[in-house]
């Protein structure tokens, strides 16, 4: 799902036809499972990820299985969504299919599903990739926070507090970090205290925990909250593939050059690493089986 990319063509293949077609409008973002789903995917976890599609219902529609005579020799070795007969592979929900694979099925389809392929176009009008549904989402959180009766009203308004990477979860990281780990920025009203393993993702006590926290500036904040930017252990900067490098570049970054922000604690590198498995985005036809 993490490398999903706006513009990204989605084919659906349900019930054993692929019925309809479409193109991701957002990366991958960390949502909680749609409650109309319910007890459907009931083995799944309840935070998993969301991508945003535009999909478009076929009227002309095909059976893989009747083709397989072109279909099979395409098929990629690895995480394939179909068998060599046809059928789909049952472990397969998202999977990315060849150029080959893809556009062998987009002649399938025919001229509705190349309108649908040719004609789309991401736009800076595209809903952005996280805000409304991460905010929701811990604004729920929030309300089961102080809903808890188990911790007293001051813990409570210190976890709420480190949301916004203030109280005392920045001052813990001020106790390790003396300034923004890329623009060197060292006024204290310029920098926010962002968590490496997100605040939606921790326990109250990894909420607090400085050594879970870095300072940064706050455009680089949303670089890193949103997972456009991360860090190695060795401390070189990581940039998404999937980042806007125009939009990366104005604000002093560039893909082709090495960066390194300097050592890291035990701690933080654990952090890290678990920033780097599931937050930091990856990265192109894809194919969705339901």
């Amino acid at each position: 799902m993490r490398e999903v990319a706006p513009g990204d063509v989605v084919f659906s293949f349900a019930g054993t036809v692929i019925a309809a077609i479409g193109t991701a409008t957002s990366h991958a973002q960390e949502a909680p499972k749609p409650a109309e789903f319910g007890l459907t995917g009931a083995y799944w976890e309840n935070i998993g990820w969301r991508v945003n599609v535009s999909f478009v219902e076929l009227r002309s529609r095909i059976r893989p299985s009747d083709y397989m005579d072109v279909l099979a020799p395409l098929l990629q070795r690895l995480y394939a969504p179909l068998r060599p007969d046809g059928v789909g592979m049952q472990g397969v929900y998202l999977t990315y299919l060849t150029d080959a694979f893809a556009a062998a099925l987009v002649d399938l389809l025919g001229a509705e599903a190349r309108s649908v392929v040719m004609g789309f176009r991401v736009t800076e009008t595209d809903p952005p990739q996280s805000s409304v549904i991460q905010l929701q989402w811990e604004d729920h959180l929030i309300a089961q926070i102080k809903s808890d009766n188990k911790i007293t009203e001051t813990e409570k308004e210190t976890v709420v507090m480190a949301r916004r990477g203030q109280g005392l979860f920045k001052q813990r990281v001020m106790e390790l970090e003396r300034a923004c780990r890329i623009t060197g920025v060292t006024k204290e009203e310029h920098l926010r205290a962002s968590h490496c393993k997100p605040w939606r993702d921790s326990s109250n006590q990894e909420r607090l925990d400085g050594e879970n926290g870095l300072l940064l500036t706050p455009t680089m904040d949303h670089l890193f909250d949103q997972g456009f930017i991360g860090f190695e252990g060795n401390g070189d900067l990581l940039i998404s593939p999937v980042a806007h490098m125009d939009s990366l570049a104005r604000m002093g970054l560039s893909r082709g050059e090495k960066f390194n922000v300097g050592n890291f604690s035990l701690g933080q590198r654990n952090y890290l690493e678990y920033h780097r498995e599931e937050v930091l985005l990856r990265s192109k036809f894809l194919a969705q089986k339901v």
